[in-house]
């Protein structure tokens, strides 16, 4: 369906991905759901869309591969004709967590490809495409301002000595929001950056226990988990233009985590 607004979301089968796909339908956007590997749960989040008269389609694509990325863009633009807003949301933790002094390369590298490489060139593809749409006399008058959300971890700040490759990329995604926001703001094109404390997900799953204690020790002034509901409404927001004087914000979606306290 061309003309209508479509919001492009990676790693959109589950968690947060998942949660800010629903939001989006929910706001009229026709949703690309993209996944990695799980077909299965891309088509359930495409079914729930439909089933709540929205508008989706699934597409896999590993976004660490260059190939796959291009793909990726050409049919949602075959899909949709265009992209209104952008969320890179696809992520992944080491397999391990191992300390610094003896973690790999090859963790290393897997993590930087997904987490950063894969969304910085992604972008680099979508901001050149929404450009293109922006000058093109179709867009001219109409409706489309696009966004671009990126979202990334408190680990952007918040040093993990067992996981230090994740904290990077997520250090690395918050330039990256700086970059983007910068060279994009003479065509109108606002990006974000969300920025997760810990939310109850499958990646936190395996250390439910330990947030669980430190909650109750006082790890956040609002002592609860986050939600993936709770990233996805700031998403919806921001997609929505109600900051449109802004650009390269990080809204904190946390608890509280990051605030120093005496």
């Amino acid at each position: 369906m061309k003309g209508r607004k479509c919001a492009l979301v990676t790693g959109a089968s589950r968690g947060i991905g998942r949660a800010v796909a629903l939001a989006l339908a929910q706001e009229q956007y026709a949703v690309v759901i993209n996944y990695a590997h799980n077909k299965q749960a891309a088509e359930a989040v495409h079914n729930e869309i439909i089933n709540n008269n929205g508008t989706s389609c699934y597409i896999q694509a590993d976004i660490r591969n260059a190939d796959d990325r291009k793909r990726l863009l050409t049919e949602t633009i075959n899909h949709y004709g265009r992209i209104d807003v952008l969320v890179n949301n696809a992520g992944v933790a080491p397999k391990v967590r191992q300390d610094i002094l003896s973690a790999t390369e090859e963790s290393f590298d897997e993590v930087l490809a997904t987490n950063l490489k894969g969304p910085y060139f992604l972008t680099q593809l979508v901001a050149n495409s929404m450009i293109s749409t922006i000058q093109s006399g179709d867009a001219k008058n109409s409706d489309y301002q696009p966004k671009i959300v990126n979202v990334s971890s408190v680990s952007a700040f918040a040093a993990s000595t067992s996981r230090g490759e994740y904290c990077i990329s997520k250090a690395g995604a918050a330039m990256m929001t700086k970059l983007y926001a910068v060279r994009l703001a003479q065509y109108g094109i606002g990006v974000y950056e969300v920025r997760p404390g810990v939310i109850a997900t499958d990646m936190t799953a395996g250390v439910k226990e330990k947030y669980d204690t430190m909650f109750s020790e006082g790890l956040t002034p609002i002592a609860r988990w986050g939600k993936p509901e709770d990233v996805a409404a700031v998403v919806r927001a921001l997609a929505s233009g109600a900051f449109a004087y802004s650009t390269g914000e990080v809204i904190n979606v946390d608890g509280g985590f990051h605030l120093q306290i005496l």
